[in-house]
């Protein structure tokens, strides 16, 4: 199945939080913090949107940082997916290559 965003929406897949503290704790799945960096797999085509035009800065494979509590989870065979507005996402992760 695929799923294709609309206008100014972004489909993201969160990235994994920590297991295990710098301290070597191990962390059950409960007390976990959930992060919030994600992967971009999807972009929507953005356009005009409630009145403004809106260019989409992000792209499919990006690093991101979105908002705590943004956006709409959905499950989807087994994977758990957000669609978050491209307004909700904070910044984008760049690699800096040494």
């Amino acid at each position: 199945m695929n799923i294709r965003p609309l206008a100014d929406r972004v489909l993201i897949k969160a990235l994994e939080g920590e297991e295990i503290t710098k301290g070597g704790i191990v962390l059950p799945g409960s007390a976990q913090e959930k992060p919030q960096m994600a992967e971009v797999l999807a972009v929507g085509p953005g356009g005009v949107v409630e009145g403004k035009e809106i260019t989409m800065y992000v792209k499919k494979g990006d690093k991101v940082i979105y908002s705590k509590y943004a956006g709409t989870e959905i499950k989807l065979d087994g994977t758990e997916y957000i669609i978050v507005r491209q307004n909700d996402i904070l910044a984008i992760v760049e690699q800096k290559i040494s």
